[in-house]
């Protein structure tokens, strides 16, 4: 049972101490869905999915026996528009490259990243935004080792083993992995 108690008269009233986490967390994620709905978005590829607890076991169990390329970016970094350039490219000469973005924004920022992911050419790629109050748990949950920088990119190779590259990967490392892990370009 939840109990919400009245603040005191000499409580600011705009603090965001009032509500307990889980009603701000339930209210947060109400106001990402109304986002999402009120977006005019042409594709349901381009769309954000709310990224919490559990969510890297959903992207996981979707590519099973499949290799892929988890990345994590955020609008305000610095190295991210130029990996995520290189990853269009990338793309459009390796159809068959499963990429999958994840931000590290918050679900406010969902129409701004559908929008950058698109001008970066990956609007057709799966997106995720971290939709949780407490940040570092989603990060512990993907890798112990990650404390937040970005842009951060797993390698997943077919059995799921991963490469973890933090900073600006070169596409000499991705086109090595593209090899070592036979994603093709367009059949001639």
């Amino acid at each position: 049972m939840l109990l919400l108690m009245p603040y005191p008269s000499s409580a600011n009233p705009d603090s965001e101490d009032i509500l307990p986490v889980s009603v701000r967390s339930v209210l947060r994620h109400f106001v990402f869905v109304l986002t999402l709905l009120g977006m005019s978005i042409a594709s349901a590829a381009e769309t954000i999915r709310p990224f919490t607890s559990g969510s890297l076991g959903q992207v996981l169990a979707n590519r099973e026996g499949k290799p892929f390329i988890l990345v994590m970016w955020s609008l305000d970094c610095q190295y991210c528009p130029t990996e995520l350039r290189i990853l269009s490219e990338l793309k459009r000469s390796h159809p068959n490259l499963d990429v999958v973005l994840v931000a590290t924004d918050t679900v406010d920022d969902a129409p701004q990243l559908v929008s950058r992911a698109k001008s970066y050419g990956l609007g057709q790629v799966e997106q995720w935004v971290f939709a949780e109050d407490i940040p570092e748990r989603l990060r512990l949950e993907i890798d112990g080792r990650w404390y937040g920088e970005v842009p951060r990119t797993y390698f997943y190779d077919r059995k799921h083993q991963r490469e973890v590259r933090s900073g600006l990967v070169s596409k000499d490392f991705f086109e090595q992995w593209l090899a070592r892990n036979a994603v093709s370009g367009p059949e001639l």
